[in-house]
């Protein structure tokens, strides 16, 4: 079995001594579909920040496997009004995710820009270009966002919320979108939703928050569980 990409020993992060997430153990291995759900001020934003490196841990072990080190993690946050209307074309948009790897460069290097191309080619906006990014549809915006993730890293894949704010349509064509990167490209994904019942169709590992760890484990499992049965019940 191949090493976890990150994995989480009893860690805790918080805020100026006191700890919003408490005793979380997880593992995210290549190939792994993990959704972190949980009701509002459950912690899932701070967790989050956590696994990006943005928070230290105040207790417990976070590991970073030596491959996501060098590639790094894709991250996709939440999309602000002023993220919307963003006046670039689709072209600087993806390719600004080689900015980790540019460094002090002015420009960026024909294989940053080749990638950029590729990823585009991948997420079918190749023909999008020299669109500008606030002219684009919800679908196409993600989309976009998602080839400049990927411009990041290939291996891991964050994403905080992904389908606030788009059509169910839009939304079954996301899900279709990342599931194609996850199986068939063996991308790990780990995502914060509220979207619980599309959730349990398409991931296949389920870490329940509410300040500490509910339930971590396979989403069958979490559909046989109380708080898995209440949560799904609840559309929350």
């Amino acid at each position: 079995m191949s090493q976890p990409l990150l994995k989480c020993e009893h860690v805790d992060f918080g805020y100026e001594n006191y700890d919003v997430v408490k005793d979380v153990s997880l593992e995210i291995c290549q190939g792994d579909y993990l959704c972190i759900v949980g009701e509002n001020g459950s912690g899932k934003s701070t967790l989050m920040k956590g696994l990006l490196g943005l928070l230290k841990p105040t207790g417990g072990s976070l590991m970073v496997s030596d491959d996501l080190k060098r590639s790094g993690i894709g991250y996709l946050p939440q999309q602000t009004p002023a993220q919307k209307d963003f006046p670039a074309t689709v072209q600087e948009v993806v390719i600004s995710g080689c900015l980790g790897k540019r460094g002090n460069r002015p420009f960026y290097s024909k294989k940053e820009r080749e990638t950029a191309a590729v990823n585009m080619e991948r997420l079918g906006i190749t023909d999008l270009r020299k669109s500008c990014y606030r002219d684009l549809s919800g679908g196409q915006k993600q989309r976009t966002l998602i080839a400049r993730a990927l411009c990041a890293t290939d291996r891991l894949l964050i994403l905080d919320e992904p389908i606030t704010g788009l059509d169910p349509s839009t939304t079954q064509d996301f899900y279709r979108v990342i599931r194609h990167l996850n199986r068939e490209e063996q991308v790990a994904v780990l995502m914060v939703s509220h979207d619980i019942q599309n959730i349990v169709v398409q991931a296949n590992k389920i870490l329940h928050l509410k300040q500490s760890v509910l339930f971590y484990g396979s989403v069958e499992d979490y559909k046989q569980t109380e708080c898995g049965r209440e949560f799904l019940g609840g559309g929350k």
